[in-house]
């Protein structure tokens, strides 16, 4: 059975625990973005990440982004981080642009056909941010049925995705509605691969030499991109996906000079 909370103003003690609690069961919690609601698993739990594609109907092969709290954490999970990449998320962290990164080979965690790589996004939500740095990264899909339009209140995601979702996080109507911005880091320059919130002007004006087979502010067409609110989805589904061939800790609570460090041990992955 689902429970729904209150994920806006002080009271917000009961929605954390709630959903600390379920991700660590390995249950999957919907929360808000900054984009469109999104629907959460514990990344380094493969049985939830699985349990994330199912309820979605989406196969292995479009593996969901993963969201972290803090920039600080993206060279714990990635490797071989561009400076132009670098340059965009310092620019656009916290906010909509997922990155797609080679990932560290360390990490013991199974995202999907990923092909080597993650795609990451630091969401510009204060609670949601605040619930990253209690569960460490989630594996974030767009809280919606593959093929139906992502979900910009939390009882339009309930509706499609019912029992599936142990706790609904409402922090009501999210004012963004358009999925973020998606950016290949992994080739010889910036690829954008989809035109989210953000434009291919305003990426090209940090870093110039951006690449895109998009013509300015398209978005693909079909669903040739994995989730991201950071790698799900196509377009219409945000928090957001990757191309496939470019594509993916806990604590009650961590100190607050302690929020970069939001990855468990390779050898811990499996053990929580």
């Amino acid at each position: 059975m689902s429970e729904r909370f209150d994920f806006t103003g002080d009271e917000l003690a009961p929605a954390y625990r709630a959903a600390v609690d379920a991700i660590e069961a390995g249950d999957l919690v919907v929360l808000p973005t900054d984009t469109v609601y999104g629907i959460a698993a514990d990344a380094f739990k493969a049985d939830a990440v699985q349990r994330l594609l199912d309820a979605k109907g989406r196969g292995r092969d479009m593996p969901p982004p993963v969201l972290i709290s803090v920039v600080e954490s993206l060279d714990a999970l990635a490797t071989d981080v561009p400076e132009a990449g670098r340059k965009l998320c310092e620019k656009f962290w916290p906010g909509p642009l997922t990155v797609i990164c080679h990932a560290q080979g360390s990490l013991m965690w199974d995202l999907g056909e990923t092909q080597g790589t993650v795609a990451l996004r630091v969401p510009d939500h204060e609670n949601t941010r605040e619930l990253l740095s209690r569960t460490g990264p989630l594996a974030v899909s767009s809280a919606n049925l593959s093929g139906q339009p992502a979900a910009l209140d939390v009882y339009d995601a309930e509706a499609q995705l019912l029992d599936s979702v142990a706790v609904y996080l409402d922090g009501g109507a999210v004012t963004g509605g358009q999925p973020s911005t998606i950016v290949d880091l992994t080739g010889d320059a910036p690829h954008i691969v989809r035109v989210g919130a953000l434009s291919v002007q305003q990426i090209r004006d940090v870093v110039p030499e951006a690449t895109t087979d998009l013509e300015p502010d398209e978005k693909p067409a079909d669903e040739t991109v994995q989730d991201e609110m950071p790698q799900d989805e196509k377009p219409q589904d945000e928090p957001t996906e990757v191309p496939v061939e470019a594509s993916n800790e806990k604590t009650e609570d961590k100190p607050e000079d302690d929020k970069a460090a939001d990855v468990r041990p390779a050898d811990q992955a499996h053990d929580s």
